[in-house]
């Protein structure tokens, strides 16, 4: 004998209704919490791309406009004409791409130099124990409270007194510049250097020792492995540095066959007469090309290289 059990039905609540919402009513409450909880973030983060990307393609628009004016470029890719970049390169007395290419040298060497120089600073402060070791680490950093641009008159004089000596280095040269673009960055990136070098543990130091591995060879051999990713940062952030400082290069140099792209670039704007604000964004459309292809080559080592030295 089989029993059934029949569902039990609970009586109704005297003034309850069991009629479903409205679809219109529910949408709107699923949108009101869907906005406060993470709507809002969508739209800040939608506001700040537009306002980033806005300059940008500005001056992209602006490059690609024959007028030469800033006028005639408020709407944006009204018209699309490649003669301003033809005529960046057919200019006698404005040799651009004398400019670009001191501009990847110096940027280049400068990144390198700051690269190895700043590593072999870290590396002694990170691994040796020497007397004044902490007062060295503090000065670097105390020097770099101070802007470089309090000291462009103490650059200018000091490259003028070694060019009685050594002209090669003095000012008007390229190798005086990079040398003082090596001195200004030296502390920050040390310092910065230094917080990575502390997260790769000492046993590694003291198992080659064992082996009976030099200081130079466990800093070639095993530590700059290990560092890649604050070498790389270090080295993009001096690349970018060097390629659009403006008011040391602009002091140093003084030829215009030797002058970066910041300083030559100036001269289309600079002048009342000559203005061309056009072929000016023509030639930091492709001044920002290398910058932007470093960019993306090390963008993998960014957030770990900033990041690790940070948080030790």
């Amino acid at each position: 004998m089989t029993t059934t059990i029949a569902p039990r039905v609970d009586p109704p609540v005297p003034g309850a209704t069991n009629a479903p919402r409205p679809a219109a009513a529910r949408r709107r409450r699923g949108f009101g919490r869907w906005f406060g909880a993470t709507g809002w973030r969508h739209a800040v983060g939608l506001t700040m791309v537009v306002f980033a990307a806005f300059p940008l393609l500005y001056v992209l628009s602006a490059s690609l406009n024959p007028t030469g004016t800033l006028v005639g470029s408020n709407a944006l890719f009204r018209s699309i004409d490649f003669s301003n970049y033809v005529e960046l390169f057919n200019r006698p007395q404005q040799p651009y791409a004398a400019w670009f290419l001191n501009t990847m040298v110096i940027g280049t060497v400068s990144a390198i130099g700051t690269v190895f120089l700043g590593a072999l600073a870290a590396y002694a402060f990170s691994r040796m124990r020497f007397s004044g070791r902490r007062i060295g680490l503090l000065s670097l950093l105390l020097v770099q409270m101070f802007p470089q641009l309090l000291g462009v008159v103490a650059i200018f004089l000091l490259l003028s007194a070694i060019s009685d000596v050594f002209p090669a280095i003095g000012l008007g040269t390229q190798a005086g510049l990079i040398l003082v673009y090596l001195g200004g960055a030296l502390g920050v990136n040390t310092y910065l250097m230094y917080g990575f070098f502390n997260t790769i543990p000492m046993s590694i130091d003291e198992a080659a020792k064992i082996d009976g591995a030099s200081h130079a060879q466990i800093f070639f051999g095993i530590i700059l492995r290990l560092v890649s990713p604050i070498l790389a940062v270090v080295g993009l952030l001096s690349f970018v540095g060097s390629t659009s400082e403006f008011v040391i290069a602009s002091v140093v140099l003084s030829d215009p066959s030797t002058q970066t792209l910041a300083v030559g670039l100036y001269q289309f704007v600079s002048q009342e007469t000559s203005t061309n604000w056009t072929l000016f964004a023509a030639g930091a459309v492709l001044a920002a090309i290398p910058v932007m292809a470093l960019f993306l080559y090390l963008q993998k080592y960014i957030v770990s290289g900033l990041t690790a030295g940070a948080v030790k």
